[in-house]
């Protein structure tokens, strides 16, 4: 494939002063470095575009030559990228901003941290009231008990590797464009510890780290929701040698019942009521979270209306003193299958009833209907079709998603750990557990 003109891809003309050139250059690292442009899976080759680029306009020789016969004349001179040496952008970008040793470079990147874990465990609606205590199991990579981590059989003596005289990185130094730079990469004996066993511990290989089963006891706090996570700090995989064990992140998913529907802080339960109860009133036995209670049904109850139980709904996330309301809506069910007598004194009931029996008080249906019809604009009813644009009597009743910064549906389940990467954002209880 061709190369583009160097100017092109710097975006200056070819009059351009050696300080216009190196403003343009670091303007184009800045917008392709990876912190900031990592989504762009070409990224890293038009940095080394770039780079090469700025090699060759910020060195008057190269300028002149290029200027004058292109890159034809480049090749035919020798002229080699120092761009293309390194392994990935990291090195470059360290190399050429700024590092350790000579006139730039970069340095030992040090001991790296341990992966975080993801685990999952249900919990029952119940126990969002109190709170409650759970152990999770999982899979973990540990520091391993025999040689404590250090890979080296008990008793036997750990020497400084020989290769790279214990600093844990070989360096090499090389002179381009852009100054002396050092090139350090991890020892490949001691994998950059800088120390060797001199006889590898039998159970780990020499490698310190060892995969395990354990598991945890995690205190998940009154109020939680589904799909909100904790994290226990430092329960994670275990990091290289003098680094920190990563997190675990246990998703709590609390199952739902039937008879009950979460919205944030309050439930609702849908009762259904015999038409002859709606009518003359009646007390009813109906469940909560803390077991039987009773509600009042008032004479001429219509459909959609609701009870409310206040404090008898769910806590606020930490906090078991202040809860919300059990919402009951009432759904009256109509008799069907009537006999004739039954038919007959229907009739007589209804030949009874006067107008002032057939215009009850607004339930929370109809209210509900009527809000909805008039916040309509004027004009907007015109021409539609009856019931277009209202939504279901009652609206729907929706529990809350219980979701927190998240768009997802699924949910974990109860058992072993999997690994976890950066993800979405979702708001995390930052509590402790006991191992």
């Amino acid at each position: 494939m061709s190369k583009r003109d160097y100017y092109e891809v710097l975006g200056v003309p070819r009059g351009a002063t050696a300080q216009e050139i190196k403003k343009s250059f670091r303007r184009i690292a800045r917008e392709l470095h990876p912190d900031v442009n990592a989504h762009d899976p070409e990224a890293e080759e038009k940095f080394k575009e770039a780079a090469e680029a700025y090699e060759v306009l910020s060195d008057d020789a190269q300028r002149q030559t290029y200027d004058a016969y292109g890159h034809d004349g480049l090749r035919s001179g020798g002229f080699s990228s120092q761009a293309q040496g390194f392994g990935s952008i990291d090195d470059l970008f360290s190399a050429f901003f700024g590092g350790a040793g000579g006139g730039g470079g970069f340095g030992r990147r040090g001991p790296a941290a341990g992966a975080d874990i993801g685990a999952g465990v249900e919990i029952d609606l119940g126990d969002v009231l109190t709170g409650v205590e759970r152990e999770v199991e999982f899979d973990v990579v540990a520091n391993c008990e025999h040689c404590r981590g250090n890979g080296a059989e008990p008793g036997t003596p750990i020497r400084t590797c020989d290769r790279c005289d214990g600093t844990g990185e070989l360096r090499t130094v090389a002179n381009t464009a852009f100054g002396q730079m050092v090139r350090a990469t991890p020892c490949d004996r001691c994998n950059g510890d800088g120390r060797v066993a001199e006889t590898p511990c039998g159970e780990c290989s020499g490698l310190g780290r060892r995969h395990t089963d354990k598991s945890w006891k995690v205190d998940i706090p009154a109020g939680i929701e589904s799909g909100q996570r904790i994290r226990i700090s430092g329960a994670g995989h275990a990091g290289e040698p003098g680094a920190p064990a990563g997190d675990l992140y246990v998703e709590v998913h609390v199952a739902e019942r039937e008879s009950m529907i979460r919205d944030g802080q309050d439930l609702i339960t849908v009762v259904p009521v015999d038409a002859t109860s709606a009518m003359v009133g009646e007390r009813i036995e109906v469940e909560t979270l803390d077991g039987p209670d009773e509600i009042e049904l008032e004479p001429g109850t219509q459909p959609g209306a609701e009870s409310t139980l206040r404090g008898k709904g769910l806590p606020r996330l930490g906090s078991s003193r202040r809860r919300g309301n059990h919402r009951f809506v009432f759904n009256v069910v109509i008799p069907a299958n009537l006999s004739e007598d039954q038919l007959e004194m229907a009739g007589q009931l209804d030949q009874s009833l006067g107008d002032e029996n057939r215009r009850p008080e607004e339930s929370g249906l109809f209210s509900r209907m009527r809000r909805a019809v008039k916040s309509r604009p004027a004009g907007s009813r015109a021409g539609q079709r009856p019931g277009a644009g209202i939504d279901p009597p009652g609206g729907p009743l929706q529990a809350g998603s219980g979701r927190a910064g998240t768009g997802r549906a699924d949910r974990p389940r109860s058992g072993r750990g999997r690994g976890v990467g950066g993800g979405g954002l979702r708001r995390v209880c930052d509590l402790r557990g006991r191992g």
